[in-house]
């Protein structure tokens, strides 16, 4: 929680007393460094009928007057209610509902993720993650990265303006007040913030919480250069670099994973013997240069370059021992969470033959994608779903390591896993932010027949994924956004998959053979616009977009 009532400090960082507000004295102010102290309360009733945890927190300006606790000697896999409020004071938070989760060994029958990435402000609001709170239909959420942008106004060509929603502070963020300003802002969603007050969340970074396209020494815009220095308002690829990673430490739900190694997110969580979820850091730790957009020619040729990595030698080397003690533990799934698409995608029909492939994604690293598939196969390690985002659009692909493993695309025989990758909760296609249905559709047609293992791709809606697991399979829902520019309830089921486990690929008929919107390799689409209201549960026909129907 944050001991704040107000999104924007005016860099105002007084403390409060417990009967005034916290900001709102002037920008002259100067911050306080006086502790605010803030008790908490944890139980498994609402009304807090009993109480499992309870303790004292203490918080600050230096930490952007946020709190954090760690409750203990709590149940495993049991729903807990939580509460904050100002020592000596009436003044609570709202109330916030979590889940622990089950013991490394315990058998633990199902488990349901939402899976989201790519939350831009200004280019709509935040539905897709309110709806599995209407709904009551997971867990626990993971967030694949670019949960803020560090963009000015309304991101350059989005609907702030119009919609309301231009993100604070006005201007492209360097500073750590910009960073934690921007983060502030976009908790002003109601949709976000029901999700966090009702989830645990499991996130992750991946570029725009920084900058665009960063990698270990710069990013697309800022780079180690004296006129890169000059223009950036004298702040440098580091200093930036901190500056964000400091901010996010202190508004996310994140333990700092190591004490001396501020800059470590990457980190493994045992779900009870169901499955190992293994969270990947691809971009900010130790990415080798990445395509810049000036550089695009110079990245292809290296992109099968033995030396590059997505993540540096110390996390790759961890990733692969996690693989492998995952299996040796016997759980039953590996859940790897990765910033960017995983598998080989060919989109020379959007970018030209002479450079095909997005070489900010593992296409940009087939050493390291070919390492990842060589540990998987020659250690028998199956029963994989790779988690990917960034792209602001679905695949469904299986895994595998094509031209050397003879995987056949109809059966889908040879594979180590499936990847399920989702689009954005608002960020715009990747093909046109203002693409018809129909032009999205043909272009998802020329990208399934171009890939042999892409089995399913969409790049109309905006939206999300959830994953329901247990021991037997794992199912993969995909939802879209009618629509973002207004906030509403409503979804409409794109497609639905199933893995069933130790077959190590999609089921057949993939998708049950039709899915709403998209391309389907060896199946049909269907338009039917059906909507779920997941407020009521009311289904009807959506009028957002209805050219084919």
């Amino acid at each position: 929680t944050r001991v704040a009532p107000m999104f924007n400090s005016v860099d105002d960082n007084s403390t409060v007393s417990g009967i005034a507000p916290l900001y709102g004295h002037g920008a002259t102010l100067n911050a306080s460094t006086a502790p605010v102290c803030v008790q908490f309360k944890v139980s498994k009733s609402p009304n807090f009928t009993h109480v499992e945890s309870s303790g004292t927190a203490y918080t600050s300006s230096d930490i952007d007057y946020t709190v954090k606790v760690e409750a203990k000697n709590l149940t495993a896999f049991t729903r807990y209610y939580y509460q904050f409020n100002i020592c000596g004071s009436n003044k609570t938070s709202p109330l916030g509902r979590t889940k622990t989760a089950p013991d490394t060994n315990d058998y633990t029958a199902e488990v349901g993720l939402a899976v989201y990435s790519c939350s831009n402000f200004p280019f709509g609001f935040f539905n897709a993650f309110g709806n599995p709170v209407r709904k009551d239909s997971v867990d626990y959420v993971i967030h694949l990265g670019d949960y803020i942008y560090e963009y000015a106004g309304d991101g350059d060509y989005g609907y702030g303006y119009s919609i309301g929603r231009v993100p604070k502070p006005e201007r492209v963020i360097f500073t750590l007040y910009d960073y934690r300003e921007r983060l502030a802002t976009y908790r002003t969603d109601l949709d976000l913030l029901a999700s966090h007050q009702n989830y645990p969340w499991i996130p992750v970074w991946d570029d725009h919480e920084v900058s665009d396209n960063t990698y270990r020494d710069g990013a697309s815009e800022l780079n180690n250069t004296e006129a890169s220095f000059v223009s950036d308002g004298g702040v440098s690829v580091d200093q930036r670099k901190m500056n964000a990673v400091r901010a996010y430490f202190e508004w996310m739900p994140i333990r700092q994973v190591e004490m001396d190694d501020n800059l470590r997110i990457w980190r493994s969580f045992s779900i009870g013997s169901l499955f190992d979820l293994i969270m990947l850091d691809t971009r900010q730790y130790d990415r080798s240069i990445t395509d810049l957009y000036w550089n695009t020619d110079y990245v292809h040729e290296l992109s099968n370059d033995a030396g590059r990595s997505m993540m540096g030698s110390r996390q790759e080397n961890w990733f692969y021992n996690q693989l492998s003690q995952s299996a040796n533990r016997g759980a039953a799934w590996r859940l790897i969470g990765s910033q960017t698409v995983f598998s080989r995608v060919n989109e020379s029909a959007a970018y030209g033959n002479t450079n095909p492939l997005d070489y900010d994604a593992w296409d940009g690293y087939q050493a390291n994608r070919n390492r990842t598939l060589s540990h998987l196969y020659n250690n028998g390690i199956g029963n994989n779903i790779v988690m990917s985002g960034d792209s602001h659009a679905s695949w469904v692909s299986d895994l595998v390591w094509l031209d050397h493993e003879g995987y056949n695309s109809t059966s889908g025989n040879n594979s180590i896993g499936v990847e399920f990758a989702g689009s954005a909760v608002s960020s715009p296609c990747p093909y046109g932010q203002n693409i018809t249905l129909s032009a999205a559709n043909n272009a998802s047609n020329w990208l399934v027949h171009a890939n042999d293992e892409l089995q399913w791709n969409d790049i109309y809606y905006r939206g999300y994924f959830e994953l329901h697991i247990n021991y037997d399979e794992v199912t993969a829902n995909y939802f879209g956004m009618p629509t973002i520019v207004n906030r509403n309830p409503d979804e409409i089921s794109l497609a639905n998959f199933t893995v069933k486990s130790g077959a190590n690929k999609l089921q057949r008929p993939v998708a049950g053979g039709i899915v709403e919107s998209g391309a389907l390799k060896f199946g049909q689409v269907k338009q039917t616009n059906a909507t779920n209201n997941t407020e009521t549960g009311v289904w009807f026909v959506s009028q957002a977009n209805v050219e084919d129907i």
